[in-house]
């Protein structure tokens, strides 16, 4: 019975919903016919007629129309429209874009952003206003936009954080000016320096905290450190810290060094901040096998290994790498492979704590220069700059070159900065060079000061421009007047001369010498000199010379009449007795030289030498050879601490049966020989003399006795000799000298000052025998009256000099103390030199 009441009600809920699908079915047709709306009609695309803009002051319509990605006769389109408001907007020419469509013309509306009138600084006075301003974009006639404002107060603000006030606000602040220009000022509240109190050091356990702080840059605050901005926090120079940490530790053989952190946390009373490094010092390793495989043919693996100076046994120096790298890359450049792609291989062995290092030598991929760039040359013209370049465009590259041609250029001394840098070309084998400079001021005007033991003082004024109009050509002119020198010199020189590899000079002169007190003569020397210099290898040169010039001698005539006459008798006619009138002197001279220094203006390996020859007598007055030489090394001691070595020597002698005169001859002294005043050593006359009861000095025994019968006569007891003593004369300089220095030069660990240490040692003599004749005598004799000393006796001095890079130019002092001196030498035991450049 259930299952059919079941059965009936399913029955009728199916025929239920059967009829309600059918009755819908019906009416459904009846539905969408009624309400289906008609089909729209296509219309034609708006056209844009015209464009008109509105608001602009400065800019022109046609300039912001350039800007639109539509134009008259184009369909309207809001992708469009939309893609050219954010156009305008990128321009940064506006502060408010709107595009309104009008019935197929088209209004812009724009409203410019202002011009920058000034740009003012205030509250800035630990940093200078220039500082600021090179590093903010802002400045007069650019366009103001907030954005760019925000971004020069971080700019500012991080220049203060460099300088450790991390206190600094910055608050910018816009006066409006007439005709949409505004002031813009950045109100600089700069703070109290930020100092670092202290630093440390965890997990160092080979190093001491105090070796470990040598090394970083950063530094601990002290009050006598005014000089010195490195003890102000800098998290820019923290990181340098630990690359500076991470070199110090693998080049002492911790090759597994890390510096696990380095957190820098405020004191308590916000003024400095606490440093500590986190070190991973690691075990130390020693190198392990050393090998060299290369597959090409000119080079021997032999020849190679010996070139690479790390040795097994050694300790591990990750620096050694790099270097041995450089050694190989030039030995396959000089041996013909320009191309040569050099990978180390490394491997530590931990359990026997050593590196294995392995040099692969293949041959890169030829790449040819597509183009060289120079860039930063502002005053020196190109050619000036590629006429120093080994390689030029459509050569090989080759790396050894491109050194040689940086040095070169370098060499110029026209530039502070020279980089050179390859970048791919336009094609996998092509490469662009580009060099770029940073040119230094060329004009010079030097002034120098002195000061001597007998209180002489000199002035020194020159004028140079070491690179004329930018082509590198010189123009020096010189003033130079001291107690016992007056120089005028006009001097040109054409490195290039006709476009060759030849320079080529003219040089006048007028020079005034005052040797009355060292050799009792004047000397004026007025005339010219012609030079050509030339290259005559890589690292050969040769310069020749003529010069043609008058020389006016006065001398004292009690000189050669007189009792002195033993001291310039060479200028003297023993036909007269009056001094010679005007000589002319033909001279021409050669200077050879040869450089094989690392970098021309501060070497720190190789050497130079020069050898010139000077052959006076064909034509004019006067007849001799003299002949000179020097030669420089350099070594590298440690970072900055460069030692170096000078040898020098010179001899004179005359031909045809003339003598070497006085004015002819070497007078050392002064920059020469430091420590000792121009003319300071060598032949002299000395004078010994009686030195009598009553404290008076004779000159001879006759006088003393003389003035002992005087002394009776009046009732005295008489003067009796008490002793002799040596009074200095002349000098009479001397037809040869050798002279020899050794100098450390090294950081002072304060901003801009070098320091260095010195010994010197010389001598000057060997004067022609007619010259010396009888009145030569042995100074240990105690024979009274004029004598001539002539020994060829060493002088040697030690010393030392303070460089100083001043805000007015560098200033040099010297303070030297005699090793080895002698009674009748002129000593200097201090002397300083300045110069300003412009």
């Amino acid at each position: 019975m259930g299952l059919n009441v079941i059965k009936t009600v399913n029955v009728r809920i199916l025929c239920a919903v059967l009829t309600s699908l059918v009755c819908f079915g019906a009416y459904l047709p009846v539905y969408a016919q009624e309400t289906a709306p008609a089909a729209p009609q296509m219309q034609a695309p708006t056209i844009i007629k015209t464009i008109q803009v509105q608001g602009n002051q400065r800019v022109e319509a046609n300039t912001v129309a350039s800007y639109l990605l539509f134009a008259p006769g184009d369909p309207y389109s809001e992708d469009r429209i939309d893609l050219s408001v954010k156009t305008l907007y990128a321009t940064g020419l506006f502060a408010d874009v709107l595009i309104e469509p009008r019935d197929g013309n088209v209004l812009i509306r724009v409203v410019e952003n202002p011009i920058i009138n000034r740009v003012i600084l205030e509250g800035n006075k630990s940093l200078k206003t220039d500082k600021i301003t090179d590093e903010i974009e802002a400045e007069p006639r650019s366009i103001f936009t907030r954005a760019n404002v925000q971004a020069d107060v971080q700019r500012i603000i991080e220049l203060y954080r460099q300088s450790g006030r991390f206190a600094a606000t910055v608050e910018p602040k816009v006066v409006q000016q007439p005709q949409n220009r505004v002031d813009l000022i950045f109100e600089i509240a700069e703070g109290p320096v930020t100092g670092v109190k202290r630093i440390n050091f965890i997990g160092n356990n080979e190093f001491s905290d105090k070796r470990l702080r040598s090394e970083i840059v950063t530094a601990e605050s002290s009050w006598w450190k005014f000089f010195s901005s490195n003890d102000n926090y800098d998290p820019g120079r923290l990181e340098y810290d630990r690359e500076q940490l991470r070199k110090f530790y693998t080049d002492r053989g911790f090759a597994d060094f890390r510096v696990v952190s380095a957190v820098a946390e405020l004191t308590p009373d916000q003024d400095d901040f606490y440093i500590t490094f986190t070190l991973d010092e690691g075990e130390e390793y020693r190198w392990g096998d050393i090998d060299v495989e290369t597959e090409l043919d000119e080079l021997n693996e032999d020849f190679l290994k010996r070139i690479v100076r790390i040795k097994e046994g050694q300790i591990y120096k990750a620096s050694e790498v790099e270097d041995a790298i450089e050694s190989l890359t030039f030995a396959a450049g000089t041996a013909g492979y320009a191309f040569v792609d050099i990978q180390p291989e490394i491997k530590r062995n931990r359990d026997t704590k050593t590196v294995d290092l392995v040099f692969n030598l293949v041959e890169g991929p030829r790449v040819y220069i597509e183009r060289i760039d120079i860039v930063g040359n502002t005053t020196t013209l190109d050619y000036v700059i590629r006429r120093e370049m080994e390689l030029v465009e459509g050569d090989a590259f080759n790396r050894v070159l491109l050194d040689r041609s940086k040095n070169k250029v370098r060499a110029l001394r026209f530039f502070e900065e020279v980089e050179i840098e390859e970048t791919q070309g336009s094609t996998p084998d092509r490469a662009i060079v580009k060099v770029s400079v940073k040119e230094q001021p060329t004009g010079e005007l030097s002034f120098s000061a002195g000061f001597s033991s007998a209180d002489a003082f000199l002035v020194d004024l020159s004028i140079t421009q070491r690179n004329l109009r930018g082509r590198g050509q010189l123009m020096r002119f010189v003033i130079r007047s001291s107690s016992n020198r007056r120089e005028i010199d006009l001097r040109f020189t054409e490195p290039r001369f006709l476009g060759r590899n030849l320079a080529a000079g003219v040089e006048l002169f007028d020079v005034n010498l005052d040797f009355l007190d060292e050799a009792n003569f004047r000397q004026r020397r007025t005339g010219g000199q012609l030079t050509l210099a030339f290259p005559v290898t890589e690292y050969t040169s040769l310069s020749t010379r003529y010069s043609l010039r008058k020389e006016s001698i006065e001398v004292p005539l009690a000189t050669c009449q007189g009792a002195s006459s033993i001291n310039t008798s060479s200028l003297c006619d023993p036909t007269t007795g009056r001094p010679y009138e005007d000589r002319y002197s033909s001279i021409f001279g050669y200077t050879f030289g040869w450089d094989r220094r690392n970098d021309p203006i501060t070497p720190s390996r190789g050497f130079d030498m020069r050898l010139s020859q000077d052959f006076a007598g064909i034509g004019g007055d006067v007849k001799y050879l003299r002949t000179d030489m020097t030669a420089n090394a350099y070594r590298g001691l440690a970072k900055n601490v460069i030692a170096s070595a000078r040898l020098s020597g010179g001899y004179i002698t005359g031909w045809g049966g003339e003598p070497v005169q006085i004015n002819d001859r070497f007078f050392k002294g002064n920059y020469d020989f430091r420590g000792y005043d121009n003319a300071g050593i060598g032949p002299r006359v000395v004078n010994r003399v009686a030195l009598g009861s009553d404290g008076n000095l004779y000159s001879t025994l006759d006088q003393l006795n003389a003035a002992s019968d005087n002394s009776l006569a009046s009732g005295g007891e008489g003067i009796t000799q008490a002793g002799t003593q040596l009074i200095r004369r002349n000098s009479l300089g001397g037809n040869a000298y050798g002279l020899a220095a050794a100098e450390v030069s090294f950081p002072l660990g304060i901003s801009s000052l070098l320091g260095s240490l010195f010994v010197e040692a010389g001598t000057v003599g060997l004067l022609d025998d007619e010259f010396l004749g009888t009145t030569a005598a042995n100074i240990d004799n105690d024979v009274l009256g004029e004598f001539i000393v002539d020994e060829l006796s060493i002088r040697s001095v030690a010393g030392a000099s303070i460089f100083w890079e001043s805000p007015f130019g560098p200033i040099r002092f010297d303070f030297t103390k005699p090793l080895q001196k002698y009674p009748y030498d002129e000593r200097k035991s201090f002397q300083f030199t300045t110069r300003t450049r412009f």
